[in-house]
């Protein structure tokens, strides 16, 4: 009885959260002209009530600016999701359950996959593009981490690409690290994130039949993948009790994994180096990378959204998502992966850069003839180091960017096979 009405709690908590109808702009009429018409010709008659509104309207709006409000249920339920987390972390130490440690991240590394490599790569940037049964694999893994639905992650993130750090960007860093983290779900939010977000083009995640499926079905995939399957694997195949997989596997693995996205939007904008672009707030983070599975490598992925890497990688170690990916592009599932060559990084930090990378430093030696080696980057260290597009098919991205891009597997390629 416990896990339903739990499990109905959240998904009445991220109904809640989503769309709670805070997106309408207030708008406004231009007010009234106040002088007076001569006598004659007699004007007509006018409601003086009509006549007043517009102008009421304007003052109204122009002394009653954005003021944050606190959805207090949302509250209320967040406080229920973490205490029910820590109750499972105890339970991992009072039961003894310290194998089910391996089924959490099992489940966790699963939700990373379906954020990282497919609402985020995949579906936000069209940075790839995937076969059927890939497709329908990541939204599976993406239900399984329960931050709304395909259709709504992509479009608050393809916001936020588009209006970092205004107020039209759903988790504006400039509000706050507490804000950026998990405090935007807290609040109403500003009318600018609906008004600009209508000119966020979502045809293309319209037209997938896999995002079309989720959203109809969503609050009956969701519960199943984020809530069911994670606790009834280990109690059928682990013997675990029914009460440490409910509140570990399924309510801590989820509290857990929404943080680990949450850092992305908060730490990876706060503390770092900017080795790519000094001008903007994103950072790149190794922590929030190992954490993530390869989403900290902030600063470059706001500059090169549509690389299918999000990093300059030189490893997989701390870019687990790359691995998957590339993996999937050997066996044919993943193909058209758009990727920046080393030029294009070269050119970039050497004009807005900070100077951390190491590129800068062989520029300092009078090296600039050169660009940054393989070996180089395999041994940079990410942490001592206004693209406003969403991804590869933004109108807006410059013709450098689609010409110079380097592909693997090609669409053409794929075809020909």
């Amino acid at each position: 009885m416990a896990p339903n009405i739990i499990g109905s709690t959240f998904i009445l908590a991220e109904t809640a959260i989503s769309d709670a109808n805070n997106n309408k702009m207030s708008t406004t009429a231009a007010p009234v002209a106040a002088a007076k018409q001569a006598p004659t010709p007699p004007a007509k008659k006018t409601s003086p009530v009509a006549a007043a509104t517009p102008a009421l309207d304007a003052k109204k709006a122009a002394q009653d600016p954005y003021k944050m409000q606190i959805v207090w249920h949302n509250v209320v339920l967040f406080i229920i999701l973490h205490s029910t987390a820590l109750y499972g972390l105890y339970l991992i130490f009072a039961e003894s359950a310290y194998l089910e440690i391996l089924p959490v991240y099992f489940f966790s590394f699963l939700g990373g996959l379906g954020i990282t490599a497919g609402a985020h790569r995949l579906w936000s940037h069209k940075a790839y593009k995937a076969k059927l049964p890939l497709r329908i694999f990541l939204m599976l893994c993406q239900s399984l981490a329960f931050q709304n639905s395909i259709w709504e992650w992509t479009r608050d993130h393809r916001v936020h690409h588009k209006f970092t750090d205004t107020h039209a960007d759903p988790h504006n860093s400039r509000r706050g690290f507490f804000f950026a983290h998990m405090g935007w779900l807290l609040c109403k939010k500003h009318p600018d994130v609906g008004g600009k977000g209508k000119q966020i083009d979502m045809t293309d995640i319209e037209q997938d039949p896999v995002v079309r499926f989720q959203k109809k079905y969503y609050f009956v995939v969701m519960p199943i993948c984020c809530f069911v399957v994670p606790m009834m694997i280990p109690y059928y195949f682990m013997g675990t009790s029914l009460k440490v997989c409910f509140f570990t596997c399924s309510m801590l693995r989820y509290c857990l994994s929404l943080h680990g996205t949450w850092l992305v939007n908060s730490a990876a904008h706060f503390y770092g180096m900017k080795p790519y672009d000094v001008n903007i707030s994103s950072v790149n983070s190794k922590l929030v990378a190992s954490i993530t599975f390869g989403e900290g490598w902030h600063n470059y992925h706001h500059v090169f959204p549509w690389d299918y890497k999000a990093a300059e990688l030189g490893t997989y170690s701390h870019n687990w998502t790359t691995g998957f990916l590339d993996m999937m592009a050997k066996i044919g599932q993943a193909y058209d992966l758009k990727y920046v060559s080393k030029e294009m990084v070269y050119k970039r930090i050497r004009r807005t850069g900070d100077g951390s990378h190491i590129a800068s430093q062989l520029d300092d030696n009078n090296n600039s003839s050169n660009a940054p080696t393989n070996e180089m980057v395999m041994h940079l260290d990410h942490d001592l180091e206004d693209n406003a597009i969403w991804g590869w098919d933004d109108k807006d991205i410059t013709a450098e960017d689609r010409s110079s891009a380097s592909i693997v597997n090609s669409e053409v390629e794929c075809k020909q096979d």
